[in-house]
């Protein structure tokens, strides 16, 4: 195994957690998403930033060389993702969720995948979430962030 391999495995329990927190955020009907809303916690934007994390080549790949999901989903989510660059930009917005039939089926899919995955909870993962205030302080930590400082 590669010295960059190795490096990456060892951060791949994150990987796995942002890609099902993607999917989990995906999967959300407007209410769901607007009772994630924080001063610091922005559910669409979320929904763009961790899709496209989750699914950086090299990042994606080290789920499946760690067998964390079964490579027989691997087609199948990156079609997901590219279900999901195919909403267009002008229905980025609270307001279509619930009603544009592209976004209902993104969220029927990610339920979908996320039942194949023996994902049965739809809560939002805050693991490794730091939430910072508007002057650089931390106001909220997830545990697996705690445990790494």
């Amino acid at each position: 195994m590669e010295k960059e391999e190795i490096e990456y495995d060892k951060h791949v329990d994150f990987y796995w957690s942002n890609l099902v927190n993607s999917l989990k955020l995906f999967s959300c009907s407007k209410n769901e998403l607007e009772k994630l809303i924080e001063p610091a916690f922005d559910p669409i934007f979320e929904l763009e930033s961790e899709i496209d994390y989750a699914f950086t080549p090299v990042l994606f790949e080290t789920i499946f060389r760690n067998n964390l999901i079964e490579s027989k989903y691997k087609t199948e989510l990156l079609d997901f993702k590219q279900l999901t660059d195919e909403i267009p930009s002008e229905i980025w917005d609270w307001e279509f969720l619930d009603e544009e039939q592209k976004w209902i089926e993104v969220r029927e899919k990610a339920n979908e995948l996320l039942d194949k995955l023996g994902i049965t909870d739809r809560k939002y993962n805050e693991e490794y979430t730091t939430v910072y205030d508007k002057n650089g302080k931390i106001i909220k930590q997830g545990k697996k962030v705690a445990n790494k400082t």
